[in-house]
């Protein structure tokens, strides 16, 4: 069986969740990227909005069970031994769509091979196959020390957040909306409250998130309480009131993949104007939130379409920046904000 050999390993990775300017809601998922070559294979791919089968919210029987699938060691789960190698961030169907592949051994080594978009029993390769990709031959000490690594210890990640505010009622918003696409969200009041947490449950938390009005004291008070229970949490500034806003501050910190392997991975704004950087051909959208004199939100769609990689200055409609405005840049699986200067 003839192919190129290709360098295998895992990332940490995420599909952003998050609530759209329309009032839709969109899950968060952590999971683990394939890395083939350097990069990840979903970006080889096309502009998927999907999740490999190592995500951290499945249980842990099921984690493991997608670990010996890819292994082998499990028999495959679709008709003609093909194995699903990305699905659907929402539910579990292949009716939605799934990118499979053949996983076969040659000797010791490993082989992806005949990628396909499939929908259902079976696999059209030749007519919904990613003839460009693959195959791929990984070297079987590389590919196995990688997927064992995954069994010996914890996959999981911590996804709850910790909102500090004294006006709790404020708080009840955000706190909801992340509930409601996939992150755990606790209310505290003051410092105080953090301090009698246990340290075994502060380490359950991914990011402190402080409102605009928490004072500078109470903050290093919080942050103390983490350190001296040994969790390296990210510490997220409320920049307004505005929940879709503090949602993406919140899924920003929460991102674990590596710098260099995101596609989104910068984001200005000034002068009527977004400045985005993009690594690979990706689909991106960016919203503009505003407050108005009556501390009203406001949200504009103000662009939405594929960009190439590189650079990118995109316009801004004066009335969707106007006064108190910030700026919004998602990817599927990635999110940054940046706040519009007075």
């Amino acid at each position: 069986m003839s192919a190129e050999y290709a360098t295998f390993g895992l990332a940490p990775a995420m599909r952003a969740g998050g609530i759209l300017a329309n009032g839709d809601y969109q899950v968060h998922r952590d999971f683990l990227d394939f890395i083939v070559d350097g990069r990840p294979l979903l970006f080889q791919l096309s502009d998927l909005d999907a999740v490999s089968p190592l995500a951290s919210d499945v249980p842990p029987a099921i984690f493991t069970a997608q670990v010996r699938c890819l292994l082998l060691e499990a028999d495959a789960p679709l008709d003609g031994g093909r194995y699903v190698i990305y699905g659907c961030p929402e539910c579990e169907s292949i009716e939605c769509g799934a990118v499979t592949a053949l996983i076969e051994r040659d000797g010791d080594d490993y082989v992806w091979r005949d990628f396909a978009w499939q929908t259902g029993e079976r696999a059209d390769v030749e007519r919904n196959g990613y003839h460009g990709t693959g195959p791929f031959r990984f070297h079987g000490p590389e590919y196995r020390s990688a997927l064992n690594s995954l069994l010996d210890g914890d996959a999981g990640s911590r996804r709850r957040v910790l909102l500090i505010g004294a006006r709790g009622a404020l708080l009840a918003k955000p706190a909801a909306a992340l509930r409601a696409v996939g992150i755990g969200a606790d209310v505290a009041r003051d410092a105080a409250e953090v301090a009698g947490v246990a340290a075994g449950e502060l380490r359950t938390y991914g990011a402190v998130v402080f409102g605009r009005a928490v004072p500078e004291v109470e903050r290093a008070a919080v942050r103390e309480s983490f350190r001296g229970a040994g969790v390296d949490v990210a510490h997220v500034e409320g920049l307004a009131p505005i929940v879709p806003l503090l949602v993406a501050q919140i899924e920003h910190a929460l991102d674990r993949s590596p710098q260099e392997l995101r596609r989104l991975t910068r984001l200005v704004a000034a002068d009527d104007e977004a400045g985005v950087e993009i690594t690979s051909t990706c689909r991106v959208r960016l919203t503009a939130y505003r407050l108005d004199r009556l501390s009203r939100t406001h949200a504009h769609d103000v662009f939405d379409g594929t960009l190439e990689p590189g650079h990118h200055r995109i316009p801004l409609a004066a009335r969707a920046v106007k006064g108190e405005s910030f700026i919004v840049a998602r990817t599927s699986g990635s999110v940054l904000v940046a706040a519009m200067p007075h």
